[in-house]
């Protein structure tokens, strides 16, 4: 199974799942979407599978930021292209594992996908 996590390698939320990854073992590759972009069937993709709502980072910094016009009438369609023209509004990280896919990092969940990390402690 390939694993991809993808996001901003600066967000402190990302460190503490690249952390986990590693103390848990788990082989992964890492897509830096700031600097390598992400496509936009790839949002359509993680849309339909997580819900735009969940996949969009309303909680941000450069989503708070935005005129009150962006932010009105938001649906998918306006929400991919919003992401689309600033990844940093994509929620992190969002971790495909397989068919699986995680938005966000919470230990848990990431338990549940993975097994007990070795490990850990």
């Amino acid at each position: 199974m390939t694993t991809t996590i993808y996001g901003i390698k600066n967000c402190d939320t990302m460190k503490k799942a690249f952390v986990w990854l590693d103390k848990a073992g788990v082989a992964y590759d890492f897509h830096d979407y700031k600097k390598e972009g992400v496509s936009k069937s790839a949002l359509e993709k993680w849309c339909k599978a997580a819900g735009w709502e969940t996949v969009l980072n309303r909680a941000g910094t450069t989503f708070r930021k935005l005129a009150e016009a962006d932010k009105e009438g938001l649906n998918e369609r306006k929400a991919i292209a919003l992401m689309l023209a600033q990844p940093s509004m994509i929620k992190r990280p969002v971790l495909e594992a397989g068919a699986q896919l995680i938005v966000g990092f919470k230990p848990e969940i990431y338990e549940k996908q993975f097994g007990a990390a070795k490990s850990r402690k």
